[in-house]
């Protein structure tokens, strides 16, 4: 008969590790648009991005 410990602490491990890398690409994409973002500003001199409200009132875009 076959242990099934080993089998299940691999099995954490792994989704751990799958979701674990799942949250990592999550945080580069917002890294990188930030980081797009921010170079688009510096470039044509923005002090900030501006985004329509669900009002229609025009805000500077918080992170």
């Amino acid at each position: 008969m076959v242990d099934p410990m080993p089998i299940l602490l691999f099995g954490l491990v792994g989704a751990a590790a799958y979701l674990g890398y799942r949250q990592l690409r999550q945080e580069t994409a917002r890294v990188v648009e930030r980081n797009r973002r921010t170079e688009a500003e510096t470039r044509t001199g923005a002090h900030g991005t501006l985004e329509r409200g669900a009002d229609g009132v025009y805000r500077i875009r918080r992170d």
